[in-house]
């Protein structure tokens, strides 16, 4: 039985595996055949300690869509919330069912999940990787692109948060350079040590740089909001040091006209990115939402 808390854990061979049968998924699902019902009948429970939009509900749909019933909670709606331990709470839910996708604070939560899990436990976002995200990130890459491997994509911004942090996984998983545009104060590079193996293996770059000029030539700019969850405290100090990372037309221009747009999404319009960028020819933010829904299927389906 396999997890997915992070694609470190992966080979390349089987991130490339899903990100084929992602897109597999979307062409059935372009031609009228979105409902796959691999699984029908089982059940799938969705645990989230924060507020989402784009992960429940592409995790509800992809699940509904191969057969599935989608059951969402959070710790206010459980005993888990009272006191339960998450021992007992991931013993329950594993009699019930068949795999449960869970969006933490602590990345700790998943892995202790997982030590008392008999069904696959498949991360939906902690503070230290966001792998469903990166692999909706590669899929939109891919096709506007045309190619899985040899792209390269710039990170503009909080190069140190989980959304960076899994696109330099992908990243390094598939060949790419990876350029982390952001401030000296938020590199993390450490990262570059646990990417190493991959780098060798692969041919991939990944380097940090404070250069906003760094991102000419990219096939895309990535970009996220500059105050994430649980940072709130540190809004006017972040908003200060990220100001000269915003995405805008400017560095669009940068980058080149074939370069497209990327955010995770929610965007504060106006912060990290400017409204003719994420509303603009080059914006490939819906196709990127969709695809969160794709790759889900494919993560369910290669678990299960």
């Amino acid at each position: 039985m396999r997890h997915l808390l992070t694609l470190m854990e992966y080979k390349p061979h089987e991130v490339e595996y899903l990100l084929r049968m992602s897109r597999d998924f979307k062409t059935r699902f372009m031609a009228g055949g979105g409902y796959t019902p691999l699984f029908p009948g089982r059940i799938v429970v969705l645990y989230f300690e924060k507020p989402s939009t784009r992960t429940r509900l592409s995790l509800s749909a992809a699940a509904a869509q191969l057969g599935m019933h989608p059951v969402a909670t959070s710790p206010n709606e459980l005993q888990i919330g009272r006191g339960e331990t998450v021992a007992d709470t991931m013993r329950v839910l594993s009699r019930y069912a068949a795999a449960v996708a869970a969006r933490v604070y602590k990345h700790e939560t998943l892995e202790e999940m997982t030590k008392y899990s008999s069904i696959p436990v498949i991360n939906a976002l902690s503070d230290r990787h966001h792998p469903l995200q990166a692999l909706a990130d590669a899929l939109t890459l891919w096709e506007r692109t045309g190619r899985l491997h040899n792209v390269k994509v710039a990170f503009v911004g909080d190069v140190s948060n989980n959304v960076a942090t899994s696109l330099a996984v992908v990243g390094a998983k598939l060949g790419w350079e990876v350029r982390l545009v952001g401030p000296k104060e938020l590199w993390n590079t450490k990262l570059l040590d646990d990417l190493s193996e991959d780098l060798a293996k692969t041919g991939a770059r990944v380097y940090f740089t404070d250069s906003i000029n760094d991102v000419m030539g990219v096939d895309g700019v990535y970009t996220d909001t500059w105050v994430s969850m649980g940072f709130e405290k540190e809004a006017e100090e972040r908003r200060r040091l990220l100001s000269p990372y915003q995405v805008n037309q400017r560095v669009m221009d940068l980058a080149g006209r074939k370069a497209v747009f990327l955010h995770c999404l929610p965007a504060h319009r106006g912060e990290e990115v400017t409204d003719d960028v994420i509303d603009g020819p080059q914006s490939a933010v819906w196709d990127q939402a969709e695809n969160r829904m794709h790759t889900a299927k494919a993560v369910f389906a290669y678990l299960l």
